[in-house]
């Protein structure tokens, strides 16, 4: 079942993004397998990311290839939310 995961960290800036991106481009991870939607939005320093996955199981599994890329951006993404899709228009 797809799901979806909705990221607010305390904190989160264009800069600590765009680092974050370009480490998981580097590392061939920019496009993970099962990852369906990718978007970031809000204002500068309280950005927001929205994910949809085509299960939990995709998504779990990119988490110990994504945690240290933010880590090292100086990201804390907090604990996502994560909710089951009911319908997806593409």
């Amino acid at each position: 079942m797809a799901i979806a995961a909705y990221f607010h960290p305390k904190s989160l800036s264009a800069q600590q993004y765009d680092q974050a991106i370009k480490e998981l481009e580097a590392a061939g991870a920019a496009n993970p397998p099962g990852r369906i939607h990718h978007s970031c939005f809000g204002p500068d320093g309280d950005l927001m990311v929205y994910e949809v996955w085509e299960s939990q199981q995709a998504f779990e599994e990119y988490g110990p290839v994504l945690m240290p890329i933010l880590h090292k951006a100086g990201i804390d993404p907090g604990t996502p939310d994560l909710m089951p899709i009911h319908n997806l228009a593409i």
